[in-house]
């Protein structure tokens, strides 16, 4: 995948210059000032341009692909950076409107980024082996994190002290299982407003679940994958660790920018009040 054919490269690097032009000329505005989501150099050196060979494709994606060399998908960054930009403004209303994201990849690619870029945003994250009925099932869901908490409850409150090294060695083994696989979640009340996920064709069973509550998806979609199952589709490679990094934590950072419009509609209130106070 990473060997690519040089004439792939030139157009891939060709096209550059013209997508930059269109990406900078979209500036949105936020907050007054205007700035754009990604940039295209951002794109091209994480790989995100990168999609799976043809023989694993799925026809669906073929309008986000924009050339095929050396028996390599091409991806067309000028509709990455669209979409993109769409399920940045996506996410910046939902944490706008206090909503509630669950970050989801398994894959060993992307455990590190979904646990770290979701804790930044303040979110939830599930980046093991998704557990069936996670959504469809989620009182049971719950029953296990109260375990996992009364467990830690145990430990703390001296329990541990009186029971039997054996009884206490199983303990720690079934509560490190269930932080391994729930401490993503340990603080998610209900269910959550939107899931974004990294690879839904790997994580089927998420999506599944996801589409029969109705909860949106947010999604980074190789070439492999079925796009209509995801309602705002970042097309990109879901292979590579830093093109996983830098989607992710874009979702992150329009998570924590819609929480700073807040901060700063507040002191600009605060602000108000104080001088009216001061001027009475």
């Amino acid at each position: 995948m990473v060997l690519l054919h040089t004439c792939a490269e030139e157009r891939v690097g060709a096209i550059m210059v013209a997508f930059s032009q269109e990406v900078h000329g979209g500036q949105k505005p936020i907050g007054g000032i205007t700035m754009s989501v990604i940039s295209m150099k951002q794109l091209l050196e994480a790989g995100v341009h990168f999609g799976h060979q043809t023989r694993r494709w799925n026809p669906k994606m073929k309008k986000y692909i924009f050339v095929e060399r050396n028996g390599i998908y091409i991806i067309d960054l000028q509709k990455t950076v669209k979409k993109l930009e769409e399920a940045y403004n996506f996410m910046r209303q939902v944490g706008a409107d206090g909503g509630k994201v669950l970050f989801v990849g398994t894959k060993k690619q992307a455990q590190e980024a979904i646990k770290e870029e979701a804790e930044r945003a303040g979110m939830y994250y599930i980046n093991q082996r998704w557990l069936g009925g996670t959504l469809t099932n989620f009182g049971t869901i719950q029953k296990r994190v109260a375990r996992m908490k009364a467990i830690e409850k145990m430990e703390e409150d001296g329990t541990f002290d009186v029971l039997p090294k054996k009884e206490v060695s199983q303990l720690n083994k079934e509560h490190d299982r269930l932080v391994k696989f729930l401490g993503g979640i340990r603080d998610m009340k209900g269910l959550p407003d939107v899931i974004f996920i990294v690879d839904p064709r790997k994580e089927r069973i998420a999506v599944a679940e996801a589409i029969k509550l109705n909860i949106p998806l947010v999604g980074i979609v190789d070439t492999n994958c079925d796009p209509d199952e995801i309602d705002y589709v970042i097309p990109a490679n879901d292979d590579a660790i830093r093109a996983v990094r830098l989607l992710t934590s874009k979702m992150a950072d329009a998570l924590i920018e819609s929480r700073q419009g807040e901060d700063d509609e507040a002191t600009a209130e605060t602000a108000n009040e104080t001088e009216t106070v001061a001027a009475d």
